[in-house]
């Protein structure tokens, strides 16, 4: 059975299009850093982190049909977990010496506690941090998956659902201060097995570190849009009663893909909370997951390049906004998101693809058509056996 989508649809899966994955890779590793100060370069390290969320947003709404309002969660998830790793190594006994407890967290002696909570006592270690950054947001994303793709919630419905986890779980690390540092986060990140995060070697390093972890989630995405559950993803989304019809579980494909993008989502969460060196709960509720979104929007929510170019125009136009214009930088990002979605539904990649992309291709073709074409010389063995001279040899002698 054939199903049919939209042209937008592939628009990542074109074997040509490897030119802009390789234009993009000259961008992030050379052009930025050569143009820009750290401190301008280690924004644009922020902004990449979002990138992470807005491509498995591609995965999940763009192909899956699966709109998330709560990606912040996962976000959030995996920068809790790196942020826990990177205090306790912060709150050794010497540097917390004039506390009351030493050995733990300030805020947790701020707020009375004596004794390191037992689920933080595995952060000590490193191996498990690494694992947790991944597993944890995947396993809190599991069970909400399969709570609601097992009967059957999706579209409007299921967008509710996350954006009420996501202030559920806000409401919750607030109101456990003693243990997650309440609304101030977990703050004072400065090192990663003794190496200074805060330097700007480290800043640099953990740029390049950053885009490469980018690109390998771009590959692996691009992976799955091409192979048969991209196709299936699409189809879902499209006409999700016949999938199911054709004896495919569609609910599985539907936990499977929603588990990938909380993945991405925690490996940016993680990379954010290096970068910036906290991680509070403003990243996990409602708003940050509405703006994550955004990015997917402006960029075109098909595409996975057009995911990552749309978080970068989001955030510079946000930053260029709140530096002149603090008070109206929400509602300059809400006109962009309403102008963008009117003008341009399939967003950057859309406008790229229908407008600029057939222009390319015709000046391709005018300069393909206008070169001159060369005959070559055609010789005619006669009937005698000998080899007539060519059109090229006869007009030579007749000179």
């Amino acid at each position: 059975m054939l199903f049919q989508t939209n042209a937008f649809a592939q628009q990542d899966s074109s074997p040509v299009g490897w030119w802009k994955y390789l234009l993009l890779a000259a961008l992030l590793f050379i052009i930025l850093p050569l143009a820009l100060d750290i401190f301008r370069l280690n924004l644009v390290g922020k902004y990449l982190t979002y990138a992470f969320v807005a491509i498995g947003l591609v995965l999940c709404w763009g192909c899956g049909g699966i709109l998330s309002l709560g990606q912040g969660v996962f976000f959030g998830l995996g920068g809790y977990c790196m942020a826990m790793f990177l205090k306790l190594e912060a709150s050794d006994p010497e540097s917390t010496a004039i506390q009351s407890t030493p050995g733990i967290p300030d805020f947790m002696d701020w707020n009375q506690l004596t004794e390191l909570p037992w689920f933080w006592q595995p952060f000590h270690s490193l191996t498990f941090t690494l694992i947790a950054v991944i597993a944890v947001p995947v396993l809190f994303a599991f069970i909400i998956a399969v709570a609601m793709f097992t009967r059957r919630v999706g579209g409007v419905y299921f967008a509710i659902i996350t954006q009420a986890v996501a202030a559920i779980l806000t409401i919750l690390i607030i109101g456990q201060q003693g243990y997650t540092g309440g609304v101030n986060g977990i703050t004072d990140l400065r090192t990663f097995l003794g190496w200074d995060i805060r330097s700007e070697f480290s800043q640099y390093l953990l740029y390049f570190i950053n885009a490469t972890l980018l690109f390998v989630c771009l590959v692996t995405a691009l992976y799955i849009k091409r192979c048969k559950l991209g196709r299936l993803l699409v189809a879902m989304r499209e006409k999700e009663d016949r999938v199911r019809f054709s004896g495919y579980n569609v609910a599985s494909f539907k936990i499977f893909i929603f588990c990938v993008g909380a993945a991405f989502a925690a490996i940016g969460g993680a990379m954010f909370t290096l970068q910036v060196g906290f991680m509070s709960p403003s990243f996990v509720g409602i708003v940050p997951s509405i703006e994550m979104v955004i990015f997917c929007a402006v960029g075109g929510r098909l595409s996975l390049l057009g995911a990552v170019y749309g978080t970068l125009l989001v955030n510079v136009a946000k930053t260029s906004f709140s530096e002149s214009f603090p008070e109206l930088w929400l509602f300059a990002m809400g006109a962009l998101f309403i102008g963008v979605v009117m003008a341009f539904p399939d967003g950057l990649a859309g406008l790229y693809q229908q407008h600029i992309e057939p222009r390319i291709k015709k000046r391709m073709l005018r300069k393909s058509s206008s070169a001159p074409v060369s005959t070559p010389a055609v010789k005619v063995e006669s009937n005698s056996g000998s080899i007539s001279p060519s059109v090229e040899e006869r007009d030579n002698a007749t000179v």
